[in-house]
């Protein structure tokens, strides 16, 4: 029991950091053989989504049900366009140091054949936000569908609420208190979930260096500095800029919300991240509405990580088939690359589906994705955990921006 009572009262992050520093040193070890841990990770991640996805919705509901109409399309403008600015951030990034390092000399490209996955269509997105089926949307994990259920239900509850009819405001109140109720006891699930989080990342971990190992990622050593480069650029200046723009202390806000970006890194899903992601944010000062409205949107739309990834990948694939792109290209590639990571963020496989559309755009090769997957394990990692610092510097940013509005 007393060493229970010490495992429940050690940091979070220290058990997160020593499970995960463990896994690599059994998969180093242990090679193939860690592969017999891999329920244990799966595990985890079924954990996680598990609550993740009644999250997102209950979340939702709870902050749209706050807002009226005119805050609700004011805070959904205000984020979609910081979206834009760091994606194309993360894009010019990756470039900007992959043009500069040269990842991708010589290396040559793996003897496979990889086909390209269908890029949706502006319609088919549109659509897919839409369900034909209020419960396939959930039993489906159609994340945009249940997101745009989520808003219309707490537009309607807000306006129960705000009606002139008793009768109609005791239901609002009745349903409000309901929604309310039924998030508290999700995230009291979280805190059950969070103890075995460890295990989980050990297996992950050890799963992930024993099938890949040390070979790959010393063959892929420069591709993938370039991109943990790129990621500490992006963190260091563009997140940086944006939170002393809104006056937020910088050094606090990574130190408040730590739990959430090395959820994501050890994990590789923002969504299964996003019940800590929230809970961090308002930790750093963040207001449940706005926090309960930016984190689930963030998690659908905004691919800071995965931007950053298609531009080093872009130059990476150009080194290895001795392609010249010229400046319009890159321009081209920082427009569609800004407008593919949001427009597919929601979308199964968004990184891979991304990175072929613009590989086939420019005639080249989708072995080369097949290249990049050796070190898919690791680039992952920071790519998610970059997704979800952006999205909590976002909430941040417009949280500021609305209660100097309000003030």
């Amino acid at each position: 029991m007393r060493l229970w009572r010490r495992y429940k009262q050690t940091s979070f992050i220290i058990k997160m950091t020593t499970a995960f520093l463990l896994g690599i040193f059994a998969g180093i070890l242990f090679r193939q053989q860690t592969t017999i841990l891999e329920p244990l990770g799966t595990l985890l991640i079924h954990l996680l989504s598990l609550i993740a996805i009644p999250v997102i919705f209950l979340t939702v509901v709870l902050a749209v049900n706050k807002m009226n109409m005119t805050q609700l399309g004011r805070m959904g403008g205000k984020l979609i366009l910081y979206y834009i600015a760091t994606t194309a951030c993360a894009v010019l990034i990756g470039l900007g140091l992959a043009l500069w390092i040269n990842p991708g000399e010589n290396l040559s490209l793996p003897d496979t054949t990889v086909e390209k996955p269908e890029t949706p269509s502006f319609s088919d997105i549109i659509l897919q936000i839409v369900p034909e089926n209020i419960f396939s949307a959930f039993t489906s994990g159609n994340l945009m569908a249940i997101l745009f259920i989520a808003v219309i239900i707490g537009i309607a509850i807000s306006t129960m609420r705000h009606a002139s009819d008793k009768k109609m405001i005791e239901y609002g109140n009745l349903l409000n208190t309901f929604f309310t109720a039924l998030n508290e006891m999700f995230y009291k699930i979280l805190q059950g979930v969070l103890l075995y989080a460890p295990i989980g990342i050990f297996a992950i971990s050890a799963t992930a260096f024993g099938s890949q190992g040390l070979a790959t990622f010393q063959s892929l050593l420069t591709f993938t500095l370039v991109f943990y480069a790129g990621i500490a650029l992006l963190w260091l200046v563009v997140y940086t800029a944006f939170l002393k723009f809104s006056n937020t202390p910088v050094l606090a806000f990574f130190k408040q919300t730590k739990e959430a970006y090395t959820t994501a890194f050890f994990t590789s899903s923002s969504i299964a991240a996003l019940p800590i992601a929230i809970r961090s944010a308002k930790k750093a000062g963040i207001s449940e509405t706005t926090a309960n409205f930016a984190l689930p949107l963030g998690a659908v739309f905004n691919s800071d990580g995965g931007a950053l990834r298609m531009g080093v990948s872009l130059v990476f694939a150009a080194n290895i088939t001795n392609l010249s792109l010229s400046p319009l290209d890159f321009l081209s590639i920082v427009v569609i690359g800004t407008l593919l990571s949001i427009g597919t963020a929601g979308v199964p496989a968004a990184g891979l589906v991304t990175l072929s559309a613009v590989l086939s755009m420019f005639g080249l090769p989708l072995e080369i994705v097949a290249l990049i997957a050796g070190v898919d394990a690791l680039i992952g990692m920071a790519g998610t955990a970059s997704n979800v610092m952006g999205d909590i510097v976002g909430a941040a940013v417009v949280d500021k921006s609305e209660r100097k509005r309000a003030a």
